[in-house]
């Protein structure tokens, strides 16, 4: 099985993700079950990709890079379809091209927001999430509202640091703590952190779950389980929620 695992933005020379991409590849297919390859990739570049480092220099992340890369995003995705991948898994724990990439294709097309929130509110009535920054904290409000799970969760906090994150890890640990334990006396069952750059990608969740006492999902490990259990049991998503139509990469990157 071969599982592409989606970048949001695109990757060159001098503006690459901010992470070991071979590291976090390794880490990606310890989740996975022999047999599985999980492979990172990333959408080409596109008109207006610059915005993602510029929100980001400001701390100001607040979805509408999401906005703007989505188109990219879903090629890419149909990319993986024609190219021998078996399901995607959009990175970003925020879905960007997840609605979009499913009315293009039918192999399994994941996102770990929707995922992980159900796979929460399995185990569990009622959920805090954690997210990187302040601006995060209405957009996440927004997406949990199209989906319906918004009255399912009791809190949202911000961790409030995105820069020089490896740097950082026993900081980023301590506040993810605190915030944690805030949320448990706030009536929290189980942890669900977005922004996987910093939770697992750097702090590892289990950590989290020992020092705290409760439940501290890892999205990545959620997505890619679920994945695998979509491709060997082949599900995908209902052709009735997402009817699609015969396409060629070519519809995706000609113009009028």
């Amino acid at each position: 099985m071969k599982i592409l695992f989606l970048n949001q933005a695109p990757r060159n020379a001098d503006k690459g993700p901010p992470y070991d991409v071979a590291r976090i590849e390794a880490q990606l297919n310890s989740y996975a079950s022999p047999g599985t390859k999980i492979e990172i990739g990333f959408p080409d570049d596109y008109e207006g990709s610059q915005l993602f480092n510029s929100l980001g220099a400001q701390s100001g992340l607040n979805g509408l890079h999401h906005m703007m890369e989505t188109p990219a995003i879903v090629r890419k995705i149909f990319w993986a379809a024609e190219n021998g991948y078996d399901a995607v898994i959009s990175s970003n724990t925020f879905d960007p091209g997840v609605d979009g990439g499913r009315l293009a294709v039918n192999i399994p097309v994941i996102g770990l927001l929707r995922t992980s929130m159900h796979a929460a509110l399995t185990l569990s009535d009622r959920v805090g999430v954690t997210v990187p920054l302040a601006p995060h904290v209405p957009y996440t409000r927004r997406l949990l509202r199209t989906i319906g799970l918004e009255h399912f969760v009791s809190d949202i906090k911000p961790i409030g640091v995105y820069v020089d994150v490896q740097k950082r890890k026993d900081e980023i640990f301590e506040i993810t703590v605190k915030l944690i334990r805030e949320m448990v006396a706030n009536g929290a069952e189980i942890i669900l952190p977005l922004g996987g750059a910093l939770i697992p990608y750097v702090v590892n969740p289990d950590d989290l779950a020992r020092e705290t006492g409760v439940q501290v999902l890892n999205t990545k490990a959620i997505g890619i389980r679920f994945a695998e259990m979509c491709v060997n049991f082949k599900m995908t998503q209902s052709a009735l929620t997402y009817p699609r139509a015969s396409l060629n990469y070519s519809d995706f990157t000609s113009k009028l």
